[in-house]
């Protein structure tokens, strides 16, 4: 049955494909079939066009049939996160004001289409991409597949809910503060935060629609159950072979640096519980797993992180549009508040106006921390770290500043921290791939992030398949 293809990661899917044990059509109706069993409990996907793909499915499956050279995701049915731009259908970035119908196809989603995928959805995001939740006003909020009460994160929430529950094998993402990273931590699946300028993110908007810039901080990149799979995607993403820079996928020869420790990082005892129990599997599978200290200067690092994402956030941002995301308080918390808190309120409202010598300064930090923290990278291959100081956590439709984040002990801690172990990779420009370390005695994904050098893109995503197929990968939810 067509069904039973689903559970398979994206490169089985395309195996079947190839020797036809499933047709394209075939593919694409189980997998909209599938979106119709979950949508009501998780709202993943929040437009179709189910017609349009079908025509697309039918001309692969009529060209396959006459031998003609077809591209590496031929066939493969996808759906893309609703900030790009896919041509002939909606793309809003979660604000009725910015709903629009394009007629060109985001650099990256052009790329997938011209390698042949069958793309038929949009899946959901917060407003502007600016929160770890994915709900708006437009479309409301998706939920998360392992517990619906609960957030699949963001923005790429949607995305990581449509994958782990097996409405979507490959997926198009972007992250500036943890967008890929979160929601693969959250539900369970595979992400990868490519080296800054890697991926095109022309066709992202953020900026707002038809901008050409490349965006400081925000990258674009792979979402999927397998690591595999994320090679693969962002082989076709980037348009060229990874830079050659990863050790012999053998763990006896991994050298990986751990850390867990960071005054200015909190994390819940149970996330820390499950990575210290990955990081023994990892020892026990070969894997020369070191406790490290942090790697650069954390407080310097958050400081220009700070100045360098407000500058982002507030470029491009006219008043109108502000008092609209104000008024969904999908960024309501950024324009108020005061806190000692690097990434209060308070502080990022200043961010947006910081005078371009306040932004040099932060940018020279931020290169000569990239500087050293060659040293770690010196000593290991890679860093293992966390991704979200908790796991996934209930929706909290409050503003920003009236947010907090509940720890297994008792305690609070600012739902800005968020921002905190995401933080190094996001400012140094860093790759940084999103594995499943485990999961909490209430049976909530926790994910770890393998952070690599700069470029070292090849390296993390072949340390990342090796724990995928010899440690701990993805597992299904219950949903």
């Amino acid at each position: 049955m067509p069904g039973e293809f689903l559970g398979r990661d994206a490169t089985d899917q395309l195996q079947a494909l190839v020797t036809k044990r499933v047709s394209a059509v075939e593919l694409l109706k189980a997998t909209l079939a599938r979106h119709a069993a979950t949508h009501a409990t998780l709202n993943a996907v929040v437009a179709a066009e189910p017609e349009r793909a079908l025509e697309r499915a039918r001309a692969i499956d009529d060209a396959r049939m006459k031998g003609e050279a077809l591209g590496p995701l031929a066939g493969l049915p996808m759906t893309i996160k609703d900030t790009f731009d896919v041509s002939g259908m909606a793309a809003s970035s979660g604000l009725a004001e910015l709903r629009r119908r394009m007629t060109e196809d985001a650099v990256g989603v052009r790329r997938v289409r011209d390698a042949g995928a069958v793309i038929w959805g949009k899946t959901n995001v917060p407003v502007m991409a600016a929160d770890w939740q994915s709900a708006n006003p437009l479309y409301g909020p998706s939920n998360n597949p392992w517990d619906p009460a609960r957030t699949p994160g963001g923005s790429s929430g949607g995305a990581a809910a449509a994958l782990a529950a097996r409405v979507t094998a490959l997926e198009i993402g972007s992250d500036i503060g943890g967008s890929l990273r979160v929601p693969a931590s959250f539900c369970g699946v595979f992400s990868h935060k490519p080296t800054w300028g890697m991926v095109s993110q022309r066709g992202h908007v953020p900026p707002h629609p038809g901008s050409y810039a490349e965006r400081d901080l925000n990258v674009v990149g792979p979402m999927a159950r397998s690591a595999r799979d994320l090679r693969m995607l962002l082989s076709v993403l980037e348009a060229g072979p990874l830079a050659p820079k990863a050790p012999p996928a053998d763990f006896a020869e991994m050298r990986i640096g751990l850390w867990l420790d960071e005054a200015r990082c909190p994390l819940d005892p149970e996330v820390r519980a499950v990575l210290e129990t990955f990081a023994q599997q990892l020892r026990d599978a070969g894997a020369e797993v070191e406790s490290i200290q942090s790697p650069v200067d954390m407080t310097a690092l958050l400081a220009a992180y700070q100045t360098l994402l407000g500058a982002v956030l507030g470029e491009d941002l006219p008043p109108k549009l502000i008092r609209q995301m104000e008024r969904a308080r999908g960024l309501a918390g950024l324009f108020g508040g005061a806190s000692d808190d690097p990434f209060s309120p308070l502080h990022l409202a200043r961010a947006y106006t910081a005078r371009h010598r306040e932004w040099l300064a932060a940018d020279a930090v931020r290169a000569r921390l990239r500087y050293q923290i060659g040293d770690a990278f010196d000593r290991h291959h890679v860093i293992l770290a966390p991704i979200a100081p908790v796991p996934a956590f209930p929706h909290d439709k409050r503003p920003f500043q009236k947010r907090s984040l509940a720890l297994s002990n008792g305690q609070t801690i600012p739902y800005n921290a968020m921002l905190t172990w995401i933080g190094l990779a996001t400012a140094l420009h860093l790759p940084a791939t999103a594995v499943p370390a485990g999961r909490t005695p209430g049976g909530l994904p926790v994910g770890a992030q393998v952070i690599g050098p700069l470029g070292g893109d090849s390296r993390t995503l072949a340390i990342a398949q090796a724990i995928d197929e010899n440690v701990s990968g993805f597992e299904p939810p219950p949903t």
